[in-house]
């Protein structure tokens, strides 16, 4: 059974830094990524990075702030957020794509999703 299990989200203040984490369960992905959908709005690509670690995939909005990584041997994949803003509140998605081979921004290429966790940033 797979399953992708999330954590390290919080409440933090704008400029903090937070690390988010996914464990990945039951088999190992060629695309991870992470999603987040705020109150209100949809649910929108962050992040995303493939098995070797070499391509990633970044929305315009993280650039330079956030970053991705994996550990393979552990079969999770990290999400690194520098410069926090209050408009990166959200519920953080972990994702995972077992048919491609290279990072898609579009959500229905995702084939198994976590429960979420929430990042809050205080101005």
């Amino acid at each position: 059974q797979v399953q992708l299990v999330e954590s390290g989200g919080g409440l933090v203040q704008a400029g903090d830094s937070l690390r988010l984490s996914c464990a990945a369960s039951g088999r190992t992905f060629s695309i991870m990524g992470w999603f987040r959908q705020a109150p209100g709005k949809e649910r929108e690509f962050v992040i995303a990075i493939t098995w070797s670690g070499i391509y990633t995939k970044y929305a315009d909005s993280v650039k330079g702030r956030f970053t991705i990584s994996r550990d393979n041997a552990r079969n999770t994949v990290y999400l690194q957020m520098n410069s926090l803003k209050p408009e990166d509140t959200a519920v953080y998605y972990c994702a995972a794509d077992e048919k491609n081979f290279a990072p898609s921004a579009d959500y229905v290429e995702y084939d198994y999703w976590g429960q979420g966790t929430q990042v809050t940033v205080s101005s």
